[in-house]
């Protein structure tokens, strides 16, 4: 019985999940006979509810491509912290030469945020946040860095626990 409920809740989520591809890139190969062309997605996944994923897939076709990123991109899902409608603290991350900072926000703000910070931002369900790339340009790099960043936010009742 406990199987069944799980599956039920498993299809009844992968339906309300929302997807935005963040970069679309076609990449080649050397190889003997000349170049071998294949296309790259980057895609994140989100419920608007505190979740968010984000991965990197590459196939033969842009929709295989894209299927593969989906796929993958929820098993990669994260938890987020929002608090009214924003995140608990300011945070700076940094993947590679990619820094991101995200700092909450007044009710009525919104997103202030550009690229694949803006997509991922939405897709989590936080709707108002300040944020800042910084160092590179890169739509995945910058991503990553994002992701990261919402994965290490702690809500007021964590920090207090671990301080104890």
């Amino acid at each position: 019985m406990a199987k069944n409920r799980e599956k039920k809740e498993i299809i009844k989520e992968e339906k309300e999940l929302e997807q935005k591809v963040i970069d679309l890139a076609r990449v080649t190969r050397v190889v003997a006979g000349g170049k071998r062309m294949r296309f790259r997605a980057c895609l994140a996944v989100g419920d608007k509810r505190g979740h968010v994923g984000l991965a990197i897939a590459k196939g033969a076709d842009v929709s295989i491509a894209i299927n593969k990123a989906l796929t993958a991109a929820k098993k990669k899902m994260v938890k987020v912290k929002i608090v009214n409608e924003t995140i608990p603290h300011r945070i700076v991350e940094k993947f590679k030469a990619a820094y991101v900072l995200l700092k909450p926000a007044p009710m009525g703000t919104g997103i202030i945020a550009g690229g694949p910070v803006r997509a991922i931002l939405d897709l989590a369900g936080i709707k108002n946040v300040v944020s800042k790339m910084m160092g590179s340009s890169n739509k995945v790099n910058n991503a990553r860095a994002v992701i990261n960043a919402l994965q290490k936010l702690r809500d007021i009742k964590t920090i207090n626990d671990l301080r104890k």
